[in-house]
């Protein structure tokens, strides 16, 4: 009887062991785990821009989670037109393209790599090399720290560099030029890759095209750091849309596409074993009964930590849209915040999901907004930040470089 109940029990805990490796638990919880800890000090906020006027480059200030005070930006780097940034998970490097159609006398951008000051935020130039096609507009690092991926709007193509120890970069593993056209004679005469973000597996490297409608799915090898096309290698949505940026959703089973000529959001359902996406459904991101104008278009989109609200922000509107996510992953919009300024164009919510840096370009200013961790409701704080031609704001936790209180970035909090 006695080694009759020790089988019983055996089996048990082989048939949980086995049920827990067929469909292992939400990554969402580890990931608001890990975003709650890692936001429990100060961070140092970067800022990329648009140079010419008031910009020179990129810009750092320090902001505390926990109080909402700001310090004054400071220049970190000079760089032409760092319309985007990346940080290294390893939080010593920092990743700039540089928008530009000149890069070393070739019809091509630039990517730039820097070295972070552990102290002050200031950012020292390693090396550049060329993005692989003109315009580069988006950069991220993938998930190992070993590959850029930049994807360039003018010249819609996407490209992978890889990433050497020391945080510089080697000349681009690949480089795939977007073929086709869509609906839009005016915008989409051809490709505009506009982002490309790699899923939380570190399998796939998602691409948006705006001049062809569709998401173009690649495999990334790590460790050469190469892409190829998926099969399928793509899903097509609306004609006429005009996908420009994307977020997955911390569930890794849903992701979502912001698109700039139709002002709407696209959420759609993952196979992360595939690399396939499918459409589920799509809102305005305007409120009812408003119609889209000539001057309005949307740019940035991003998931709360929670995996409960969505942003996207309105240019020509002139406001951060909030949506709440269903159960099903689908999107219900919920409020329309005026960002009180002109061309909200990149927008960051800080890794304690309880703040909204959001940037209008042509207003010269990053305004805060508090985030109401129910609703997901953006509520004015009165805080603005003065910076020229803010177009993209990425933070990094002081405590992952161990200088909680260090003072980094200077300037007196306010």
């Amino acid at each position: 009887m006695h080694n009759f109940y020790l089988r019983s029990i055996c089996r048990a805990c082989v048939l949980v062991a086995l049920s827990l490796l067929a469909d292992p638990p939400p990554r969402a919880a580890a990931d608001d785990t890990a975003n709650a800890k890692a936001s429990v000090g100060p961070c140092l906020v970067y800022v990329g821009t648009y140079t010419g006027g008031k910009s020179r480059g990129i810009y750092v200030l320090r902001f505390d989670p926990g109080t909402g005070k700001l310090s004054a930006p400071t220049l970190a780097a000079e760089v032409k037109s760092p319309s985007f940034l990346a940080i290294h998970p390893d939080g010593k490097h920092l990743f700039a393209v540089s928008e530009i159609d000149d890069f070393a006398g070739k019809k091509t951008g630039g990517v730039c790599s820097f070295a972070i000051d552990r102290a002050s935020g200031q950012l020292t130039r390693l090396n550049e090399q060329p993005s692989g096609g003109a315009g580069p507009c988006h950069v991220i690092v993938d998930r190992k720290g070993g590959t850029l991926l930049v994807a360039n709007y003018g010249g819609g193509s996407v490209a992978s560099l890889p990433i050497s120890a020391d945080g510089k970069l080697r000349p681009a593993a690949s480089v795939i030029q977007h073929k086709g056209h869509s609906v839009n004679p005016a915008r989409q005469e051809g490709p505009h890759a506009h982002s490309i973000n790699v899923d939380l597996g570190n399998r796939f490297a998602i691409a948006a095209d705006l001049g062809l409608d569709k998401l173009l799915v690649y495999k990334l090898d790590p460790v050469s750091s190469k892409l190829a096309a998926n099969e399928p290698a793509a899903v097509s949505l609306a004609p006429g849309a005009g996908p420009r940026h994307f977020a997955f959703h911390p569930d890794g089973k849903h992701a979502y596409a912001i698109n700039e000529i139709a002002c709407t959001v696209t959420a759609l359902a993952y196979d992360a074993d595939r690399g396939v996406l499918k459409e589920i459904g799509t809102v305005s991101s305007l409120p009812e009964g408003v119609s889209v104008r000539p001057e309005d278009s949307t740019a940035e989109v991003q998931v709360h930590p929670t995996g409960k609200f969505v942003y996207g922000s309105n240019r020509g509107h002139n406001s951060i849209s909030v949506f709440s996510v269903g159960p099903d992953g689908r999107l219900k919009l919920v409020q329309n915040q005026s960002t009180q300024g002109k061309t909200p164009r990149g927008f960051g919510i800080d890794p304690s999901g309880k703040w909204l840096f959001a940037g209008n370009q042509d207003s010269d200013t990053i305004v805060l907004f508090a985030i109401d961790p129910q609703t997901g409701n953006l509520s004015p704080t009165g805080k603005t930040i003065e910076v020229g031609a803010p177009v993209c704001v990425k933070f990094l936790p002081l405590a992952k470089l161990g200088l909680e209180g260090s003072g980094a970035a200077g300037g007196a909090s306010r």
